[in-house]
């Protein structure tokens, strides 16, 4: 039975974890004295991987509906693709190993909510490799040129593509509903992470 903190089955985070968010909602974050340049970058970051990832969804879908050759698809595909999983694995690796013990140790009420966080960077990392293997099923179909084949591992690929990206958007929310909130109390300077 899944739990309400599965990344799947999650809607947001626990209310045990979001007591800054309620201090800091969404809708100051923008305009706050402590946002800094850490933070903004951070969440262009993620803005970028969303973005990303709606360009990868947006032009599978074109060629699944022959909207895009498959001499066009491939180059054009592959290339956004491993950017943005290896940009992705490099983020989460930095997120891991940085900021989230810096964070940890500043808050202690919100360790389970890092811990949650890294699980889903476990499961999210479980989920690109899953995602590779069916890319690189799709690029060899890709090359024999047979219309259906190609088609059967794009939907497969499309299959597993989803689940990531879907996974990963749920995540990035959170993870900015944890976090933005805490530096925005406490500031980049005080928190050491300038």
């Amino acid at each position: 039975m899944a739990k309400k903190t599965d990344l799947d089955q999650r809607t947001a985070l626990p209310d045990e974890w979001t007591f800054l968010l309620h201090e800091y909602p969404r809708e100051v974050w923008a305009g706050h004295v402590n946002l800094g340049p850490l933070m903004q970058f951070w969440l262009e970051r993620h803005n970028g991987f969303r973005a990303l990832g709606r360009t990868l969804n947006e032009t599978l879908h074109r060629f699944r509906e022959g909207k895009m050759q498959a001499q066009q698809f491939g180059p054009f595909f592959g290339s956004r693709l491993q950017q943005f999983l290896s940009e992705l694995h490099h983020h989460h690796m930095i997120e891991d190993h940085h900021y989230f013990p810096v964070f940890m140790a500043a808050e202690k009420r919100l360790v389970g909510g890092f811990e949650l966080l890294e699980g889903d960077h476990e499961l999210i990392h479980h989920r690109i490799e899953t995602t590779v293997g069916s890319a690189n099923k799709l690029f060899r179909e890709l090359q024999t040129g047979d219309r259906d084949r190609i088609l059967r591992a794009a939907d497969a690929y499309a299959e597993t593509s989803d689940v990531l990206i879907s996974g990963l958007m749920r995540h990035l929310d959170d993870e900015e509903d944890l976090i933005v909130p805490l530096v925005l109390d406490r500031g980049e300077a005080a928190l050491g992470v300038m």
